[in-house]
């Protein structure tokens, strides 16, 4: 038996220097590295955690953020379940980006994507260029889950990936995953969840054809 109930692939997005390596290194190994080389291509990382008494493993792509890499990151797109996308509250170039890569998102990977908006480096709150109320608009705007965080000091790192989880799981749950899909970005650990799954599933349909 599988050590998880869930297996969730993340792949984390945004312009070049925006922290995306940092921001997973902190996640996996709780630590922050001040000097990182560009990612080429793509990084992995993994973690297990614990949420409403399931564990969930969460596989992480991250993606360079460089466009001569696009044709490269673009494949990790379609089996992906969620998303971080990063854009950094210091550089307003970096968030001026956004809509580039929601759209790259949205073209390439599945329907279904949970995608969340992330405002990294709040560690340099004096150097800000991007107010939280129009991060926070841009987000309402485009159905995406936002929270601002520090790669370096560890701020709302766990809660960023864990509120995206949190919410993966929720539609999981109500049956809008087709987890004979291998692209749906899911896999199930145990074979008791897959059937309690595939039951709600049913239940679900009943419901509505009634």
């Amino acid at each position: 038996m599988a050590a998880y109930s869930y297996l969730f692939k993340y792949i984390i997005i945004g312009d070049s220097g925006v922290g995306k390596s940092c921001f997973m290194l902190q996640f996996t190994d709780r630590r922050f590295k001040s000097q990182h080389d560009l990612t080429i291509g793509v990084e992995f990382g993994a973690r297990s955690v614990n949420l409403e008494g399931k564990t969930l493993k969460l596989q992480m792509w991250d993606t360079a953020g460089q466009e001569s890499f696009l044709s490269i990151t673009r494949s990790y797109y379609r089996g992906a379940v969620a998303a971080l996308l990063l854009y950094d509250i210091t550089n307003r170039e970096s968030f001026e980006s956004l809509s580039r890569w929601l759209n790259e998102a949205r073209n390439n990977a599945n329907r279904n994507i949970c995608i969340m908006l992330v405002g990294n480096k709040t560690d340099l709150e004096g150097q800000r260029q991007v107010s939280e109320a129009e991060a926070k608009a841009f987000a309402e705007e485009n159905q995406m889950l936002w929270m601002e965080a520090s790669a370096k000091t560890g701020h709302n790192v766990d809660n960023c990936f864990l509120e995206l989880a949190k919410t993966v799981l929720e539609k999981l749950e109500s049956g809008e995953y087709d987890l004979n899909n291998e692209q749906c970005g899911i896999k199930v650990g145990n074979a008791n969840f897959k059937n309690s799954l595939m039951r709600n599933s049913m239940e679900n349909k009943q419901k509505c054809n009634c």
